[in-house]
């Protein structure tokens, strides 16, 4: 399956592929033409496995804050937040690289209380400063347990964040909202209260993996 958010480029490439091997046929040159074919095949077989979107079964479980992203834990730490948890906070990174798959899921039930895109630089998705300084989007939901604040952080490569949601918005755990194109990063911030159940360097996936998990008696 191919995310929505792909289709445009798929059919870009999809035509580049065609005129390359169209192309191709009118060389002389067997090696030439065998190249242009490959290299063909090769934009193909990269952009559909980029913008695949599997199925997710997401867990049946309130507390639990999901990983919007597939990829490999970068950050687990403590931080003060004031922009939607406003205080004591836990924040996980988890980083994307370009064989991930790049769809995004909400973490968690709720409501969509905040959606705000930030221009800014594009340092390298693994500078602990990305998440200040760079081009992102910042989207906060209200749950039933409290308040889940996550980005979508551009890198040095991607350069195309994508989102669907709007404020007032009520959102189920495991639903798709959009993409990072080409690599990049998502941070996941929640109350300091809530209990980290990943590590450093961990490989998660989306909608299926709990980063975070709220204790009870916050509801």
């Amino acid at each position: 399956m191919i995310t929505k958010y792909g289709y445009t480029t798929v059919g870009i490439i999809s035509f580049i592929s065609f005129i390359l091997i169209a192309s191709s046929f009118f060389m002389n040159s067997l090696v030439l033409r065998g190249l242009i074919i490959l290299l063909a095949i090769i934009m193909m077989i990269f952009t559909l496995n980029f913008f695949r979107d599997p199925e997710r079964i997401t867990p049946k479980d309130d507390e639990a804050v999901f990983s919007p992203a597939d990829g490999r834990v970068l950050f687990v730490k403590e931080v003060d937040d004031n922009k939607f948890v406003n205080g004591k906070a836990k924040q996980v990174s988890v980083f994307m690289s370009p064989l991930n798959v790049h769809v995004n899921r909400i973490p968690i039930d709720g409501v969509v209380e905040m959606v705000r895109y930030c221009e800014g630089e594009y340092l390298v998705a693994y500078d602990d400063k990305a998440s200040e300084k760079n081009e992102r989007s910042e989207i906060g939901i209200t749950s039933k347990y409290g308040k889940v604040f996550f980005t979508q952080v551009a890198g040095f490569v991607a350069r195309r964040i994508i989102y669907d949601l709007k404020n007032g918005q009520a959102v189920k755990a495991g639903e798709r909202f959009g993409m990072i194109k080409f690599g990049s990063r998502v941070d996941v911030i929640v109350p300091v209260e809530c209990e980290v159940m990943v590590s450093k360097d961990e490989v998660v996936t989306a909608g299926e993996t709990i980063l975070f998990r709220f204790p009870r008696n916050n509801q």
